[in-house]
């Protein structure tokens, strides 16, 4: 079995900068922290993937794709590979990644497995490769969850597990643990 984990990078991600903070420089310190999360993973593969944000093979370890992409619908088509995948947001600079090993787990008994973001939407989308075709998971989604429960063909198809938090507005940074680990750049910007 392949997994895939992959960072899902759009330019909006930068409307999370605190008052003071660059927001291009905001969305790549988060955008890197969550790829650090991803790719420290074990037995998962990482990928990047860029709706419309330049400069992100500088944050890439070497070997890892970093492949454009038209808007965030395109993410899970993207993947290049494996039988299982999953796509953070990467306005999630904090996401333990003991959240991404739950919704892996999920796939055992789930097509799709979802972890709910704070105020609606997803942090990240896991599903068995390639994507279920009733499945179009938009991460903004204020009920996304439901939405995918009602277009799937049978019962208990779409999982969730523990909910987190994404950075979208600039009140949202306040959420940011100090106790955890990661998050190193993000921490070192808003300093």
């Amino acid at each position: 079995m392949t997994r895939v984990a992959a960072v899902l990078v759009t330019p909006g991600m930068a409307d999370g900068a605190p008052p003071g903070v660059d927001p291009a420089e905001f969305l790549m310190a988060v955008a890197e922290d969550t790829y650090e999360m991803v790719a420290g993973l074990e037995l998962v593969e990482p990928v990047i993937l860029s709706a419309g944000v330049p400069g992100l093979d500088e944050i890439a370890w070497p070997g890892t794709p970093v492949l454009s992409i038209g808007s965030p619908a395109e993410a899970f088509a993207a993947l290049p590979y494996g039988t299982e995948g999953v796509v953070v947001s990467a306005d999630a600079p904090d996401l333990p990644p003991l959240l991404i090993g739950k919704l892996f787990r999920a796939l055992g008994r789930a097509e799709m497995a979802v972890c709910p973001a704070e105020g609606g939407g997803a942090v990240a989308v896991a599903a068995r490769l390639p994507l279920p075709t009733w499945a179009d998971p938009d991460f903004d989604d204020p009920d996304l969850v439901g939405r995918l429960r009602r277009q799937a063909p049978g019962p208990r198809m779409v999982a969730t597990g523990p909910g987190w938090h994404r950075l979208r507005k600039p009140v949202d940074v306040a959420r940011l643990d100090p106790g955890l680990e990661g998050w190193d750049n993000t921490r070192a910007l808003l300093g």
